[in-house]
């Protein structure tokens, strides 16, 4: 070390190797080049506002597709409107459907007829008249009949018939050429795909329709900030007055940014909110939050631990902290601080070499 830098710190060296509080006066301070800083809160994550997407959560939105190809000649509601789960939103007239119920009617019928059969040969065989073969024939057939009309019932609703269409039909034998589409669940038109007049196919999507409360914040934070966010942490979006908390945070980092991808629940002030929209999110660590920031230059290395200077009345303190994460020039720590302490930032060599016993030659 240099003989100069040792002679300045061996009026102090000698009562305080190893000591607690490393004593030195504030002329010695000035002439060591010794500079104090306040700890710094921890700005990684709050304090800070970061790039959020409002997206619909998994299980509130529904994309309504054409049960089978055909006209649409009436559309209810548009993008924007509010609808309830049964309401109906689009008529559409098919060919096809005539077909599909046709096919069950005559499927009825035969289910009718080997119904009858079926209990006619079953007193016959009763009394002795036909033979087990013959009955259990009848049986086949009868449960062959069952299973084609199910089979037919089930294509009339995938075509997009209510059981209560069904039921009409059976009763009546009145076919139609058209149905009705109804919303499969509460909440608002988001995006209407199709228009008056427009010829469709089987499955082509129609309308998207999703509930809206609560809704989901996609967050890209900074990827330091992984050690401190935890699993129900407040999340607000100050400029829309909306709130939530942290529900998940994936641990796959965005490979063109570095990026933590976060997501919360907002459930107050959603309606505030649209999906598809960007906006700032905050995260609130809490006020029994530990960690701080410090300029790199004041970490002090001791093997494998780390230390800081703390001012005090008489000179300096060091205090072992556990360094978080590092990033440029500043570092992440954790210790047992109030938030108000001053750190060395400059100097902490010839504080080290006082801490440590350091001798002049």
């Amino acid at each position: 070390m240099n003989r100069i830098l040792i002679a300045l710190i061996g009026a102090f060296v000698l009562n305080n190797a190893y000591a607690d509080e490393i004593i030195i006066s504030s002329q010695q301070q000035l002439n060591l080049g010794i500079t104090v800083s306040q700890l710094g809160k921890n700005t990684a994550l709050s304090s800070r506002h970061y790039p959020a997407e409002i997206v619909v959560p998994i299980g509130q939105e529904r994309v309504m597709s054409a049960p089978q190809s055909g006209l649409l000649d009436m559309l209810y509601v548009a993008a924007g409107q509010e609808v309830k789960k049964g309401q109906p939103v689009a008529h559409l007239t098919s060919p096809d459907l005539v077909g599909f119920q046709r096919d069950y009617l005559q499927a009825l019928t035969q289910k009718k007829l080997a119904d009858q059969t079926l209990a006619r040969d079953q007193e016959l065989f009763k009394d002795g008249i036909i033979a087990q073969r013959r009955y259990l024939e009848t049986q086949s057939k009868f449960e062959e009949a069952s299973a084609s009309l199910a089979q037919r019932k089930q294509a009339l609703r995938l075509s997009g018939m209510s059981d209560g269409a069904i039921n009409q039909l059976q009763s009546s034998s009145g076919m139609s050429g058209g149905i009705t589409l109804t919303a499969p669940m509460d909440g608002q038109v988001l995006e209407q795909m199709v228009t008056v007049g427009q010829r469709v196919d089987m499955a082509m999507p129609l309308y998207r329709i999703g509930h809206l409360n609560p809704l989901w914040l996609e967050i890209h934070a900074p990827l330091e900030g992984l050690p401190f966010v935890k699993l129900g942490m407040p999340v607000n979006v100050p400029k829309l007055q909306a709130s939530g908390k942290l529900i998940a945070i994936v641990r796959s980092v965005n490979k063109t940014d570095q990026t933590l991808h976060l997501r919360a629940e907002i459930n107050q002030g959603a309606e505030k909110l649209s999906p598809g929209q960007f906006v700032e999110a905050e995260i609130n660590l809490g006020g029994t939050n530990s960690h701080f920031s410090v300029p790199k230059s004041a970490l002090v290395r001791k093997g494998p631990e780390a230390w800081l200077f703390v001012q005090s009345v008489k000179g300096f303190t060091p205090v072992k902290i556990s360094v978080i994460s590092e990033q440029g020039d500043e570092a992440i720590i954790d210790g047992n601080f109030k938030g108000q302490e001053k750190i060395a930032v400059t100097g902490t060599t010839a504080l080290k070499g006082s801490w440590i016993g350091l001798r002049a030659e």
